[in-house]
Formats: C-alpha cells, structure tokens, sequence
C-alpha cells in the first residue's frame, strides 16, 4: 500500500513538531509548512493525501489558503483552529474544508479523523479485486475464494482480512488492527484480535496446505506473498 502523505500547517513549532511526531509514529508521511505562501507552494509541487490547515497562520490565512486550494484541488482538508464560534466554523467549510477540529484536541480525536480520510483514500485507490496467491477478494460483491472454494466471512472477518492483504508482508500489530478494524474508541480485550485470527484461520487456512497468516510472536500478524 502507497504512503498516506500528509501536509501539516501549523505556525506554532512546539505544537507542529509534537503534531508531526504523533503521525509518523503512525506510520504517515508528513510535509510541514508554517504560513499561507509555503502551504500554496507545497500543495503546488506535492501531491497530498490529506491536509491539516491551522486558520491563524501568516501572510495568507488558513481560510483563504483553503479557498485557493479548492481552485485547482479537492485534496481533504481538516481545518484546525483555536477558534470555536459557529462563524470560523462556517467559514471553514464554506471555503471548501471537509472537516473541523478545534483547539485544544486530543491526539487520539485528531488520529481517528485521519483514519476515515485514509481509509477513503484506499478504496477509491484499490482495485476491485484484491488477490495474494490462491485467495481472491472482490470488494464490489464482498465474496472471497481460496482457491476454487468460496469462503464464507462475517464483516467482522471480511474487514480483518481485508487488512491483512491490503498490507501484506507489513506485520500489523494487534493495536493497529483493533484501530482499523474495531474503531480507536474500541475498550475491550486486544485478545479479540487473536480470536478472530482463529476464526479466519480455520476457513481460509485449516484446509489447505499452504497457510497465509503467519503469526509474528509478541507482534503481530501477516500476510506474505512470497
């Protein structure tokens, strides 16, 4: 799966910086900017999979940046501000942003925004059919085969899977799939991860020779291709 690339617009140094740590931990690749006029230059030059746009930024403001993006791009925008009243707010969205999230936030809030524009991005990006060896997936009629064999998934397991292929050979851990797969506000047990492994495994792998889930022990799980 390609890089999520990420344009960070935030004149407040200690803020982008601790912003900026948080998303690469997460495994984003993220560009910085701190005015109106290096945001425009940026977007210009670098495709983006997502931008968060601080209003009260220098030279060009966060709105009016906003404005002139949506002249030539319809890149998601989250726009974030310490302002709150309903008039920032419409203005936001009036120039073209698709979501708002105002200071002071929690990392998390911001991190579970990003997701759904991430996930957005990889369906309208994926092919109709996912295929790593003998396991087929069609995300238009949601049927997997192993082989000649239909397999019969619950959503549950069907978008478990789905994560596994779409990042085969990159070992997920059980805390990234429970954010992707259960939701960041998820507050069961983790151990929910390794029972639904077990489910998967005894319809797509118990019955074949050749297993696909590989457990990385202390990790994670993965799927190779090789």
């Amino acid at each position: 799966m390609k890089d999520f690339k990420i344009l960070l617009v935030e004149d407040e140094k200690q803020m982008s910086m601790f912003i900026e740590m948080e998303l690469v931990h997460e495994g984003y690749k993220v560009d910085t900017a701190y005015d109106g006029r290096e945001t425009l230059k940026k977007v210009d030059n670098v495709k983006y999979d997502l931008i968060l746009l601080d209003i009260m930024i220098p030279y060009l403001n966060g709105i009016e940046v906003c404005r002139r993006i949506r002249e030539f791009s319809y890149v998601p925008i989250i726009m974030l501000t310490a302002k709150g009243d309903i008039p920032d707010k419409v203005s936001g969205l009036d120039a073209g942003a698709n979501d708002y999230l105002t200071k002071p936030f929690a990392i998390e809030e911001l991190l579970a925004r990003i997701r759904v524009y991430k996930r957005e991005n990889v369906l309208k990006n994926k092919n109709d059919e996912i295929k790593v060896k003998d396991i087929v997936m069609n995300n238009k009629t949601h049927q997997v085969w192993r082989g000649n064999k239909e397999v019969e998934l619950t959503k549950k397991e069907y978008y478990l899977l789905e994560m596994l292929l779409i990042n085969r050979n990159i070992v997920l851990t059980r805390d990234k799939l429970i954010e992707e797969v259960w939701g960041y506000d998820y507050a069961g047990d983790t151990n929910v991860v390794d029972v639904f492994i077990r489910y998967l495994r005894s319809k797509i792998d118990d019955d074949f020779e050749d297993k696909l889930i590989t457990t990385i022990r202390g990790v994670g799980y993965v799927i190779k291709d090789n």
